[in-house]
């Protein structure tokens, strides 16, 4: 199974696509991988949302792209996410039956976590990709201490960030973050692509 690790391959931003009819999922999907972003959510949070999912993976495998599944909180929701296509999972939290069911399916899954008893959890689990959530509420600060007794965590930092927040998460340890809403902005899309090109 594609590790996590391989599928983020030193990308330093994640899109996440949530809440767009297909039609404009792929539109701004294409958008992003032309600015150079390569990480690609799609939140399932509800059933009207795979349809945009599967048309995101659609336009994804035609430029080599892979495309995820967000808010996956059931293993009925991994099956679904492995039959649009996903290539990965994505979490808020950790759930050991949704992990579980998502690794059966070959799937390598994000979970989230927001104190140092959920990273524990989710590492004695096997996980050393975890997303910090919501990383506008916990703070660059959250990141560097806990990367203190979690030195070989990689923390995807999600929930509520702009463009203006990446170079500064990235600083505090944050190996990528993700921008949702934010994206939607054709000015922040502009900044982040400035942003990505200081950082390399």
């Amino acid at each position: 199974m594609t590790s996590f690790e391989s599928i983020a391959d030193g990308q330093r931003v994640m899109a996440i696509l949530r809440g767009l009819p297909p039609a404009e999922t792929v539109a701004l999907a294409n958008r992003i991988w032309d600015a150079g972003i390569r990480l690609v959510e799609v939140p399932i949070g509800s059933p009207e949302a795979v349809p945009a999912l599967r048309a995101a993976v659609r336009a994804g495998a035609e430029r080599g792209m892979r495309v995820g599944a967000g808010t996956v909180l059931t293993p009925a929701q991994v099956r679904v996410s492995a039959e649009a296509g996903a290539e990965y999972t994505v979490a808020p939290g950790l759930d050991l039956t949704v992990l579980s069911a998502s690794l059966a399916a070959g799937l390598p899954h994000l979970p989230g976590a927001a104190t140092a008893t959920e990273v524990q959890h989710a590492y004695n689990a096997g996980c050393r990709w975890m997303k910090a959530f919501p990383a506008g509420a916990l703070g660059t600060g959250w990141l560097r201490a806990v990367h203190g007794p979690f030195p070989d965590v990689a923390f995807v930092a999600t929930g509520g960030l702009r463009a203006a927040d990446v170079a500064e998460f990235l600083d505090a340890g944050a190996r990528v973050v993700a921008l949702g809403a934010a994206l939607t902005d054709p000015d922040q899309l502009t900044s982040l692509t400035a942003v990505l090109r200081q950082a390399a």
